[in-house]
């Protein structure tokens, strides 16, 4: 998960429809799902860290622009109205979420071999929440050919564009504009955890991607010198229970 940071509301009081802050999530976070980082140009949900319906749910936060992130239809349908309990899950609004999860290239996100209890058990339980530790799907065209259509092999297929343009970095190192290029491709692309995963010997890529996709230096979760994480998120808003990673 990218971390990121919202920001004040550019509003005074709480949204009374809160699909009125989509357009300034979007501006402030860009059309990606804060959880699984794809890219979503339609059908990309308000979303509610604390649900507002249910046995567990937060009617009084419906319209608090703290309580907004902004998701896809797998994600948002997976955590559904499920209890958020925010001191035992990892928020990538307030803690350091990309430092709390590895990403390999068969697509599959686990928890950072680095965490050990309790963070890592909040890692666990914030994959699970919006069902990122869920396995890969597969079904077949009207040909009868098979057709990945799940995070999963939409990961697979992001890390091969992103190692396939490192590749050609390494051969060309001083290529300014070639960088550009990878960083267009990176931000059309989505899950920048990933190709800050792959280009992680590279650190002039690695502040690139971190400045290139919106919120993200903000959050203050990197070294903006180094590109390297820092730890725990600094949670420059002083959201509740952040700063856990």
């Amino acid at each position: 998960m990218r971390p990121i940071r919202r920001a004040v509301s550019p509003v005074d009081f709480d949204y009374d429809d809160y699909t009125k802050a989509k357009p300034a999530l979007i501006g402030r976070l860009g059309s990606y799902c804060s959880y699984c980082e794809r890219p979503i140009k339609t059908n990309l949900a308000v979303e509610h860290i604390q649900p507002k319906a249910g046995d567990d749910g937060h009617p009084e936060l419906i319209g608090r622009w703290t309580n907004f992130l902004l998701a896809c239809v797998n994600c948002n349908s997976t955590k559904k109205d499920k209890k958020v309990d925010l001191d035992k899950l990892l928020i990538p609004d307030r803690d350091n979420t990309f430092s709390s999860f590895q990403y390999t290239e068969d697509g599959m996100v686990s928890v950072s071999a680095g965490l050990i209890p309790p963070e890592s058990d909040y890692a666990q339980a914030s994959l699970e929440l919006v069902g990122l530790d869920k396995k890969m799907l597969r079904a077949l065209d009207a040909n009868g050919v098979q057709v990945e259509i799940d995070r999963v092999s939409q990961r697979m297929q992001a890390w091969v564009k992103a190692q396939t343009v490192e590749a050609i970095i390494q051969q060309q190192p001083q290529n300014n504009l070639l960088k550009d290029m990878a960083i267009g491709w990176a931000i059309s692309e989505g899950f920048f955890s990933i190709w800050l995963t792959v280009f992680a010997a590279c650190p002039d890529m690695k502040l690139r991607l971190i400045r290139a996709f919106k919120g993200t230096e903000n959050s203050g979760c990197f070294d903006m010198r180094t590109g390297a994480p820092i730890i725990p998120a600094p949670n420059p808003d002083n959201l509740s229970s952040g700063g856990k990673v």
